[in-house]
């Protein structure tokens, strides 16, 4: 039980605080949330990405059992979300955003810090939490925006639009230097260094004052459902996969904490655009962001003590 107290007030309780100016800030001051976003996505994430990277001791063998291990879970994660979503009665438009609640969970703006308080900032732990924010984007822009968008921007467009994110190159110059041991001048080195240092703040910060734009007009029983899954259901497939593919360490931990993120923010931004019920994907994110506030606890308590 003490651990569990410790692990409320030293990783969740600080992650609450800045979530909550976000939010309050965001009430009082009403920032501009896609101009915050895109400083995210192509300021802060790219440089936090490429600084984590290119100063880890990486074992590339590692990262790549890592991104397979990730691509056959979300399979798995797919198949399970489609079958309780025709179990639970889910609409047929509402399927697709059901599902994606279960794909796409928020490894950056949350994962990211419960990962640095967890692990102490470790920097192997984070470069396996950057591996995941990576994964997660690719398949969130890629086939969460086919799925939805096929009618108005076409598969091949959407693909093209991953390319040139800056999350991209942030990935792929990281590793690149990182493998031909490139070295960088020190001023460029200390400027990268003020920009991962502002990743925590900033994220949470940010996360803060998207949830205020998260509205619903009623609470649908099956998106309590897709809740369910995705706090529940999720990370209990993870742990077997994990055990029966031999992954342990911090690698496993880091892996299960992580699946037990909620839905992301993402899913709801991309209904927003394509579609026709978005209200759906919102009501998700919120109730799975509020809830996890009692389901990550118990995650991290079980990581920490099985792996």
């Amino acid at each position: 039980m003490s651990e569990f107290l410790f692990i409320l007030t030293n990783v969740m309780l600080p992650i609450a605080i800045i979530v909550l100016i976000g939010y309050v800030m965001q009430l009082k001051l009403q920032l501009d949330r896609p101009t915050l976003g895109k400083l995210m996505i192509n300021y802060i994430m790219p440089g936090f990405i490429f600084m984590n990277l290119y100063n880890t001791d990486i074992d590339f063998s590692l990262l790549l059992y890592i991104l397979m291990f990730l691509f056959m879970f979300a399979v798995i994660s797919y198949i399970v979300s489609r079958v309780i979503a025709a179990i639970s009665g889910v609409k047929e438009e509402h399927k697709v955003l059901f599902t994606n609640s279960s794909l796409f969970y928020n490894a950056g703006n949350y994962g990211v810090p419960v990962n640095d308080l967890v692990f102490k900032s470790d920097p192997f732990a984070m470069s396996v939490q950057v591996m995941m924010v990576v994964f997660q984007n690719i398949i969130a822009f890629s086939y969460g925006v086919f799925v939805l968008s096929a009618e108005n921007v076409g598969k091949f467009k959407a693909l093209l639009g991953y390319f040139k994110m800056p999350i991209f190159y942030g990935l792929f110059l990281g590793l690149l230097f990182n493998y031909f041991n490139v070295g960088l001048p020190e001023p460029i080195l200390s400027s990268l260094d003020y920009i991962r240092n502002a990743m925590i703040g900033m994220v949470l910060f940010i996360l803060g004052t998207q949830i205020t734009g998260i509205k619903f007009k009623k609470l649908r029983m099956t998106a309590f459902a897709a809740t369910a899954v995705k706090l529940l259901i999720i990370p209990a497939l993870a742990l077997p996969l994990l055990l029966l593919f031999n992954v342990d360490g911090v690698v496993a931990q880091a892996i299960l904490i992580t699946t037990a993120m909620p839905a992301s923010v993402n899913s709801s931004v991309i209904a927003q655009q394509y579609s026709k019920d978005p209200e759906y994907a919102a009501e998700i994110v919120m109730m799975s962001t509020l809830l996890s506030a009692v389901t990550v606890p118990l995650v991290i308590y079980t990581a920490l003590n099985m792996f």
